[in-house]
């Protein structure tokens, strides 16, 4: 039903036509967005915090990693507290003892490997970041999950991968903590 109203809205735009292109261009877009959200294309899920949940307690992420960059754990650990603590109406307890969520995260992965190849040379190196999450919702135990979550990022080959590091820190803890964050409390 909504099919043929979208297909009879088009027909009349064809024969309105607008003055400019500019606006048939406007009108032609918002017919697609007006078409797409009527038809649930696109959805998007907030955060699933069980309405119980009060506390969460977050855990210090290790680095276990064959390579260590010695700034990653502590950023790491204190972004991901403060965007649960912004972003949730959550309680981060300073001992795991009575929290409703256990949050533990270790950095298993930091390898470089060549992700592009120019004139026979690496043009192109990739660091990927892969750290293990464990989750216990300590309310529904059948929700309480472990699994890794992994990014990569790319640095030309011509940086040393201290030169990268230094380049790359900001956005490696940004798109990490996404990540978990992700992981942990979106329905994605």
């Amino acid at each position: 039903m909504k099919n043929k109203k979208v297909i009879s809205m088009f027909k009349s735009m064809w024969v309105l036509r607008p003055s400019s292109p500019f606006s048939f261009f406007i009108l032609c877009f918002s017919l697609f967005i007006f078409s797409c959200s009527s038809c649930k294309v696109y959805r998007f899920k907030d955060i699933s915090i069980d309405p119980n949940a009060k506390t969460a307690y977050v855990k210090y992420i290790e680095n276990k990693a064959r390579f260590v960059n010695p700034q990653l754990s502590p950023q790491l650990t204190n972004k991901l507290r403060e965007k649960i603590n912004n972003q949730t109406r959550l309680t981060l307890m300073q001992e795991d003892v009575g929290a409703d969520y256990y949050i533990e995260c270790e950095i298993t992965g930091y390898d470089v490997t060549t992700s592009g190849i120019s004139n026979q040379e690496a043009s192109t190196n990739r660091l990927i970041v892969t750290v293990n999450v464990i989750f216990k919702n300590k309310l529904d135990d059948k929700k309480s999950f472990e699994a890794p979550v992994s990014r990569n990022f790319d640095f030309s080959a011509s940086k040393s991968l201290d030169q990268a590091q230094t380049e790359l820190t900001p956005t490696i803890i940004q798109n990490m903590v996404d990540e978990i964050f992700n992981k942990v409390f979106s329905n994605w």
